[in-house]
């Protein structure tokens, strides 16, 4: 049966309460995803980029999971087979307890509202033929969230808690600017009641002062409705704004996992102590140490051998060249995955 608006308010706080583990909404287990080259029905596939190829980590409940890198390093492909839009080549995805992979088609639509994700681009997700009141509450009427006689007041609601005004309800996404087509898509997200939602770089497109405005809402709407994120983007002044623990990824790999005090206190990987010295100093008498990587990014479809950023590192050794490295946990909660600490922390290189 339908819920009542009172029933929607307290759901997701009722049901976080209630529900036992260990503290992880999501967990991704050695998750892998390679995409084909080449393949016929004859012949298979020549060969495979790994887009994906190994990652594991955590997110606790009502928290906040950045995800950093270069464009191509996988961090879009992660939040598309965590949510199971595309298909995994091996590894597991946990949510609250239940493997997203082993669910049927059935089980798999009854938790979708949970899982929701908020794209890069939010004229292209927008459907350009509906108005913005049924875009946001089309799902929940599939879905059966709130009864008729409630559904108007239960968007109105939504709209206002994005910053979107009641009136918007019959405009199309073409009148509005990028800043409220976000807001739209994030009320679409919010309308059915999510417990985890996969934000795909949703300020990138964005002028800075709205992406401001943009990250606001989320913490704002995190908190009210105790969401959890796994926050995707390049820009790391606006992960450290959002995010609780910040995971570093190279070429389908994670290279770096902590708490976000630890990782921009103390950078350990060389590829993450590069991308941090890009980050600007709104301070013209500071000067940057910036770290310049040589080379080019290695094709996924052929990384090199041992460690795949070993052909741009500044500190690379033998062993780099042959051997893959192990992740290791150099402190509580900082993982690496580095020759460089094999045998403890070396601060020097």
């Amino acid at each position: 049966m339908a819920n009542t608006i009172e029933e929607v308010k307290t759901t997701v706080e009722e049901r976080n309460n209630n529900e036992k583990g260990n503290g992880y909404l999501l967990e991704v287990k050695n998750l892998k995803k390679y995409f084909p080259i080449n393949k016929s029905v004859l012949l298979g596939a020549k060969g495979y980029v790994k887009a994906v190829d190994g990652v594991t980590f955590g997110i606790k409940r009502g928290t906040t999971m950045g995800l950093v890198g270069e464009s191509g390093c996988g961090k879009t492909t992660i939040g598309k087979t965590i949510l199971r839009l595309t298909d995994k080549t091996d590894g597991e995805v946990i949510f609250n307890g239940t493997s997203i992979f082993d669910l049927n088609k059935k089980n798999l639509r009854s938790i979708r509202p949970r899982i929701q994700i908020i794209f890069q681009d939010p004229y292209s997700s927008l459907s350009p033929r509906l108005p913005v009141g049924e875009i946001i509450g089309e799902a929940v009427r599939d879905n059966n969230l709130v009864p008729k006689e409630e559904f108007d007041d239960y968007i109105t609601k939504i709209m206002l808690d994005c910053g979107l005004q009641p009136y918007h309800k019959d405009r199309y996404p073409h009148e509005f600017s990028g800043g409220q087509r976000q807001r739209i898509c994030i009320a679409r997200a919010i309308a059915l009641k999510p417990d985890f939602i996969v934000c795909d770089e949703p300020v990138s497109a964005l002028d800075v002062s709205i992406q401001a405005q943009i990250i606001n809402l989320l913490k704002d709407l995190q908190d009210k409705y105790h969401l959890t994120y796994l926050f995707i983007s390049h820009d790391l002044s606006v992960v450290e704004h959002i995010s609780d623990e910040i995971g570093v990824m190279y070429l389908g790999n994670l290279v770096e996992h902590a708490d976000k005090e630890a990782i921009f206190a103390n950078p350990l990987h060389p590829y993450t102590k590069a991308l941090f010295s890009a980050i600007p100093i709104p301070d013209p008498d500071v000067k940057m140490n910036r770290i310049i990587l040589e080379g080019n990014i290695p094709s996924p479809a052929n990384p090199p051998s041992g460690c795949k950023f070993h052909t741009r590192c500044s500190s690379c050794m033998e062993v780099c060249k042959t051997v893959v490295p192990k992740e290791i946990e150099v402190e509580k909660g900082h993982k690496v995955v580095c020759h460089l600490y094999d045998k403890g922390i070396n601060k020097d290189k």
